[in-house]
């Protein structure tokens, strides 16, 4: 990011070309303040031995009947057919992503949690339940395409403002997790609670704020976001909208991030870092373009893995292991790598450059300029899109 300010210079001349009114920021300097750390709490269980009750009837036996060919025949039927309803098995929701549950047990796919057993937090055990839990949630908490239509921001403020958030967002060290969140926090707010052009920003950086609590260990200050806003709001304001994005959100902030999904995908691939740099780039892409937020994190995470394979191995190979563990052929992921193809394009003349500037960098291997990015793989999807 060129300059030493997150300033209005920056912001301001964005959003005047927009007359939107969204205020610039100044540079912040993070704080190091660490906060007291929660006591731990114990949760006792008390198992109280069963009480026998007294005063009760022994139970008498009675000899069993004498069986008659008919009635021994009849049994054996019931025996059989209540056998048979034992061994049906009913899958559930949270099995499907397990091999045997439906025909994705046809693909040659290996078991990539075989190893993982002697590992506690891998949960291996469970791993498949969780994955299956979080793209049940992934469309609980979806956001619906084209929101914005008949609100007074537009899709290019969404974008304008998204671009300062990853700016601030590197100036407090946060982590990748707090970014993806913190735009899921804008969008299914702004989808359901319009808001002024001149309160964006308060949006923003109070979305920021309730992402930091939730993921990070120690969030920065009401005052850090007052600070970098150049005092555009005051504490009370950002407290005010974050108990009403709370309150819209019904507190529920669990949506899976598309960071969750690329981690299971790359270690299904067995993806080099290069690869996995490359996809995380362009699912960071995404986030600012307004078009995106139809696609689930499980697809823009699979797709992202895909393209990011295609792109460096030329043709690529999208194997039954993939297919597998993603819930995705390569065929489904068509539109979403379309769209990336698309954004690659495009970023290279965009007014937002915070993000191909952020992975420009030797942090992220300056994955935004290899050469590749150039290739046919790209550009032939850009003309099928």
């Amino acid at each position: 990011m060129a300059g030493t300010r997150i300033g209005t210079n920056y912001l301001g001349s964005r959003m005047n070309s927009e007359n939107d009114g969204i205020l610039g920021a100044k540079k912040m300097t993070t704080r190091a303040s660490q906060r007291a750390a929660l006591a731990s709490i114990g949760n006792k269980v008390s198992l109280a031995p069963a009480e026998g009750k007294k005063g009760m009837k022994k139970e008498v036996v009675k000899p069993n009947k004498v069986l008659t060919k008919s009635n021994a025949t009849t049994s054996l039927q019931t025996a059989l057919v209540h056998k048979e309803k034992v061994q049906e098995k009913v899958y559930s929701p949270m099995e499907v992503s397990k091999s045997n549950a439906y025909s994705k047990c046809r693909l040659n796919f290996e078991d990539i949690d075989k190893n993982d057993g002697d590992n506690p937090q891998l949960v291996s055990e469970y791993v498949n339940d969780i994955y299956g839990y979080m793209r049940h949630l992934e469309v609980e908490y979806a956001v619906k395409p084209s929101y914005l239509d008949g609100q007074e921001v537009n899709p290019r403020m969404r974008s304008i403002l998204v671009d300062w958030l990853v700016q601030v967002h590197l100036r407090f060290h946060l982590l990748q997790e707090t970014l993806y969140l913190t735009v899921a926090i804008i969008d299914r707010f702004l989808q359901v609670h319009e808001v002024s052009r001149n309160k964006l920003q308060l949006v923003g950086v109070t979305s920021m704020l309730v992402a930091s609590k939730y993921e990070e260990m120690y969030a920065p200050e009401i005052a850090d976001f007052v600070y970098i806003t150049d005092n555009a709001y005051s504490k009370s304001d950002i407290r005010k909208m974050e108990i009403l994005i709370l309150k819209t959100l019904e507190f529920n902030l669990g949506k899976p991030l598309p960071l969750h999904f690329l981690r299971r995908n790359s270690k299904a691939g067995q993806v080099d870092p290069t690869k996995h740099t490359l996809a995380k780039y362009l699912m960071e892409l995404t986030i600012t373009d307004y078009e995106s937020v139809q696609y689930t994190p499980s697809q823009i995470a699979a797709g992202a893995l895909c393209l990011s394979i295609r792109t460096l191995d030329g043709d690529g190979d999208w194997s039954d292991t993939l297919h597998h563990y993603s819930n995705y052929s390569e065929e489904n992921l068509m539109p979403v790598m379309r769209r990336m193809a698309t954004l690659i394009m495009k970023s290279e003349n965009s007014k937002l450059q915070a993000i191909r500037t952020k992975y420009s960098t030797s942090k992220f291997n300056k994955i935004s300029s290899i050469p590749q990015l150039k290739s046919s793989v790209i550009t032939d999807l850009v003309k099928e899109s």
